[in-house]
């Protein structure tokens, strides 16, 4: 089930949950707590299975017309089982319902890691299109590709 989160509170502990969870992804504590800090002032989804949460997403504006998906993500254990897309598809409509135009994304380049690849593919399966590679934005070890889509 997923549904918008809007108590500050219960953002940080929901994304702390499955941040933590996930040390493949946010394992630099510095920035999975900035994440975590800043999910509290975003659009917040959350899902969950037995009153436990098992992902979340949070959109930030970037811009009067768009708005970034700034941090996903989903227990290990519960990968491709549709969670991602379901939490995707409802912040999706919502910044639509809001009024934005345009949706963004930010990964490692395509080619670099296994799992930033299934990222990658990830978000090409939900209609994001390639935009741009800035090579050095997060060092040369980790190309930032964005993504991007209308809305």
């Amino acid at each position: 089930m997923v549904k918008q989160v809007f108590d500050k509170k219960e953002k940080e502990q929901i994304a702390r949950q499955i941040l933590e969870a996930l040390p493949d992804w946010f394992g630099i504590p510095e920035a999975r707590e900035e994440y975590i800090k800043n999910s509290a002032q975003q659009l917040f989804f959350a899902a969950s299975e037995d009153d436990r949460p098992i992902g979340f997403l949070c959109l930030k504006e970037t811009g009067r017309e768009t708005v970034e998906l700034s941090v996903m993500g989903v227990r290990k254990e519960f990968h491709r089982r549709g969670i991602g897309r379901e939490l995707f598809e409802a912040a999706r409509t919502c910044a639509a319902d809001i009024g934005y135009q345009f949706l963004q994304v930010k990964t490692v380049q395509m080619g670099r890691y296994d799992d930033y690849d299934n990222t990658n593919r990830f978000y090409i399966s939900m209609g994001f299109k390639e935009f741009e590679v800035f090579p050095l934005l997060w060092g040369e070890q980790n190309p930032c590709q964005i993504y991007v889509m209308a809305l």
